[in-house]
């Protein structure tokens, strides 16, 4: 009895199969790389208030020269991290943004924007050091900076600001300045257009505020 034997070729991988294998397996791997580098931008995004806006506020200060001290508040304020609270939900809890920073701390952007606004509304802004006698000293505290949702599809960035004016050893006044300005859009850039806008105004407010006080002539 014969053993019939099957002579059938085998067929063989085609140069153009082999091809178009590696050329799928590259643009994986490009792909996987993409997917990388955007996760690890993602996770380096940073804000910040944007050029102050060219031209003088419309108030004026009355003064000549005036102290503003640096912003100071709460530690949450001294660091580069983002919070939002989800008001409508549970808004005891401020949650920071995993995959977005500050550049800078809030407590120095806010005292970087004031000190410019000011400047720019015609009073020299001298520091601390640079104190004189009879010189109005500005001191703000913030009590509120956060991106807040009033729902899923409405939030505000919120700026709560307390400023007292001394000059020599009494306080000339104090005032607590609260704005709420509407976010665009629903996220950390959202948050951060909304917040330097409210600053933008609060700076405003201050100099207007000024504008008011009963000063002694130095």
């Amino acid at each position: 009895m014969r053993t019939t034997v099957n002579h059938t070729p085998t067929p063989r991988t085609s140069v153009t199969t082999v091809r178009r294998l590696l050329l799928a397996a590259t643009t994986g791997a490009a792909l996987l790389l993409a997917g990388c580098a955007s996760d690890k931008q993602a996770l380096n995004t940073t804000f910040d208030f944007g050029p102050a806006a060219s031209g003088a506020p419309s108030a004026r200060a009355p003064v000549a020269a005036v102290v503003v001290g640096d912003v100071t508040g709460s530690a949450a304020l001294d660091s580069e991290r983002m919070y939002y609270r989800l008001n409508y939900s549970d808004p005891l809890q401020a949650r920071a943004y995993a995959n977005s920073r500050w550049s800078a701390t809030p407590l120095q952007m806010v005292t970087q924007r004031l000190k410019s606004r000011i400047a720019q509304s015609g009073a020299k802004v001298l520091s601390v050091s640079d104190a004189s006698d009879g010189v109005p000293i500005l001191r703000l505290e913030i009590d509120d900076f956060t991106h807040n949702f009033d729902s899923q599809t409405q939030s505000h960035g919120q700026l709560v600001l307390r400023a007292s004016l001394f000059q020599g050893h009494t306080l000339i006044d104090q005032k607590t300045f609260d704005r709420k300005n509407p976010a665009t859009s629903m996220d950390a850039a959202g948050g951060a257009r909304a917040l330097a806008g409210a600053t933008d105004t609060v700076a405003a407010d201050v100099i207007a505020w000024l504008a008011t006080l009963p000063l002694k002539k130095e």
